[in-house]
């Protein structure tokens, strides 16, 4: 080894192996952090609703509210967030995105305990940790390759992410229904302040330097926020990526809603068992992300890419055509959320690889924002859409007509360039 690489390697002690990410130890703990960030997270999704109901006896519209201002910082700020964290190292970014996310949901409780939590004080407290959390998502997936030198390794660490993800959405809500009943809504986010904290600890305990983004000759705001949106629809590859994660993400929040509605209002059901429904269907993802290094092993990626998206789109079809006994309809909606997600959870991975694999570190933030954006964007528009859809035509017709619309989307599948591709095209280097 010479002096320059025995140098590299002691500044970098997680790169320059061919053995998985098992054995990069910077990896793993920032894999280990997330984890734990991602489960107390689920708690949250569920205790803050809770405890606007349950503790604060707000009404339907201010939940509502809640959950507005909860995603509204990722559709307003990604995009200028893009561009700041291409300025800066990103593990300091999530170091105090994850102190200030800590403190707030810690603040939940404790306000709570001394008796002076109201409606606007918990809408403020979820806007801004919403704002935290706009700033940890954008920097921790240009960060990873900064841990994972090996662009052969992008699958791997996107499969073991995408399980940690799909582990957190099987588990979460069961746990936090555990906790909730035995802390009560406000307490039981004391969890999630928990987690943010062992995310916190990992970032620290993490060795691998990371190079300060060089400095471009002359910073101006809208033009890098323009470059990054150029980089973006540019790319055939990327803007392909972006248009039909749009309309996927649309489709899921949509038929989500929709079913939630015809489920509670037509059929009848108890919360518990959609819920279950829920529940059960969540395995889906996470077989998906642990099977998807093998299957993209085994089988070209475009083409699985290709079938996994059409799964996702797809899969409303199976909710239309239920029927017979209760039992039968039940099933028919798991095997149609189930088969939504296990989709998601293939296609997450080659998504992710490709996003990283095309894109240069100085333009990361810049392209993850801009994906955000358009992914949180269709989500939103897609509840919006489905509840004005549903009061129009009824859960039930509204929910053929985006099962239909779900699945034209796969004629954009076949025509995209990505669907074609056979492997992770070449890593695209920093020009010189």
């Amino acid at each position: 080894m010479t002096e320059t690489a025995a140098a590299e390697a002691a500044e970098n002690p997680s790169r320059g192996t061919d053995r998985s990410l098992w054995h990069n130890p910077d990896f793993l703990k920032f894999w280990v952090g997330e984890s734990a960030s991602l489960l107390g997270t689920q708690v949250t999704v569920l205790a803050v609703p809770l405890t606007a109901i349950y503790a604060l006896h707000s009404t339907d519209q201010e939940v509502g509210l809640l959950r507005f201002v909860q995603l509204v910082p990722y559709i307003l700020l990604s995009l200028i967030f893009g561009v700041l964290v291409d300025r800066v190292r990103r593990r300091e970014v999530m170091i105090w995105s994850n102190v200030a996310r800590m403190i707030l949901i810690a603040l939940i409780p404790t306000l709570y305990w001394l008796g002076g939590l109201n409606m606007a004080l918990l809408l403020v407290i979820t806007c801004v940790a919403g704002i935290a959390s706009v700033l940890f998502d954008l920097c921790w997936m240009a960060y990873v390759p900064t841990l994972v030198r090996d662009p052969k390794h992008y699958v791997e660490a996107q499969a073991k992410m995408g399980i940690s993800s799909s582990t957190a959405e099987v588990a979460g809500p069961g746990l936090a229904g555990l906790l909730v009943g035995a802390l009560t809504a406000p307490f039981a986010l004391l969890v999630d302040a928990g987690s943010y904290a062992v995310s916190l600890v990992a970032l620290m305990m993490i060795r691998t330097k990371e190079k300060k983004p060089a400095r471009p000759a002359r910073r101006h705001l809208p033009t890098e926020l323009k470059d990054g949106l150029r980089w973006v629809f540019h790319n055939r590859i990327l803007r392909w990526l972006a248009l039909i994660g749009f309309c996927c993400n649309f489709s899921m929040n949509t038929v989500w809603t929709m079913f939630l509605l015809h489920g509670t209002r037509d059929l009848h059901m108890p919360s518990q068992t959609i819920g279950g429904i829920f529940a059960t269907a969540s395995v889906g993802g996470l077989i998906g992300a642990m099977l998807s290094r093998r299957v993209i092993g085994w089988f070209p990626l475009g083409p699985t890419y290709l079938i996994a998206q059409s799964g996702l789109l797809l899969g409303p079809a199976l909710i239309v055509f239920a029927a017979g006994p209760s039992w039968l309809r039940i099933g028919m909606f798991v095997l149609s959320f189930f088969t939504t997600y296990l989709g998601l959870g293939i296609a997450n991975v080659i998504i992710v690889s490709l996003r990283q694999t095309t894109t240069p570190q100085s333009m990361m933030g810049r392209m993850t924002a801009c994906f955000r954006m358009l992914l949180f964007g269709g989500g939103a528009l897609g509840g919006l859409c489905a509840g004005l859809l549903s009061g129009w035509l009824g859960a039930w017709h509204a929910l053929i007509v985006a099962s239909v619309a779900s699945g034209a989307v796969v004629v954009g599948l076949i025509l995209s360039p990505v669907s074609r591709l056979r492997e992770l095209p070449p890593p695209v280097l920093e020009a010189a």
